[in-house]
């Protein structure tokens, strides 16, 4: 009889094991992705031909100068110019040490005649007997790219401010090699003129430059510098900054 009742209370037991299991969890399904606009495409930006440079065809120029000519490109294309400008060396422009910026001048190649008008919107050349720096198509429409150089006559025709007389006026020393060479010129150049600003940097080309900025940006006063300054290496351009 008692082995009887425990077969039964196994058999039961086994019963209860036996039995439904516990029903998992049902996880709520993920939110639908959240439907965003698409992103509007950048905005297209169109280059507007710069208008083009005229000057009455009975115009007297203003001042007249004759000497070599080069150009300059790709270094400093789409970098800011002496006059704030961005430089496009497509446009007919071209740099001038000492005219006042944005003056208009018409620049004849003396060996085939070709001229074009442009507008001086950056400061050079700084190389020892050139007079004016062109742009790439400036170049290309009075036949200075192909050589580099050639002589010009500068005609200018109009300009924003009195060539004579006023501007503001820096000296600007160089091109050096190393850094080095630049660093010790400015630092006797501050001893030398304490009441000047003088300050050294690189250019687009890879060279280093020294500009000293004297008191008031005086004329006068950046001549003096000009011809009291002989360093052992690079040339002294006297340059207007305005």
């Amino acid at each position: 009889m008692r082995l009887q009742v425990a077969i039964l209370l196994c058999t039961l037991l086994l019963a209860g094991c036996g039995g439904k299991k516990p029903a998992s969890a049902r996880m709520p399904a993920p939110p639908p992705p959240i439907a965003t606009a698409p992103a509007p495409p950048p905005a297209r930006t169109e280059k507007l031909p710069s208008p083009a440079i005229t000057v009455p065809p009975d115009a007297v120029p203003l001042f007249t100068e004759t000497g070599t000519a080069s150009w300059y490109g790709t270094p400093y294309h789409n970098r800011q110019s002496s006059n704030g400008e961005i430089y496009d060396m497509n446009a007919m422009t071209a740099a001038h040490r000492t005219l006042p910026l944005n003056s208009i001048v018409r620049v004849t190649n003396l060996r085939s005649g070709a001229s074009a008008l442009v507008r001086i919107t950056d400061r050079g050349p700084f190389v020892d007997g050139r007079i004016v720096d062109l742009s790439l198509a400036a170049a290309q429409a009075i036949d200075v790219w192909r050589p580099g150089t050639a002589p010009v006559k500068l005609e200018v025709f109009e300009t924003p401010a009195l060539l004579e007389s006023g501007g503001r006026w820096c000296v600007q020393i160089g091109a050096f090699r190393e850094q080095r060479a630049a660093e010790e010129l400015r630092e006797r150049l501050s001893r030398r003129y304490q009441t000047a600003k003088v300050l050294d940097f690189p250019s687009p080309a890879g060279d280093w430059w020294v500009r000293v900025r004297v008191l008031n940006d005086e004329r006068a006063r950046a001549e003096e510098v000009t011809r009291d300054t002989h360093p052992e290496e690079g040339s002294v351009f006297l340059v207007r900054l305005d």
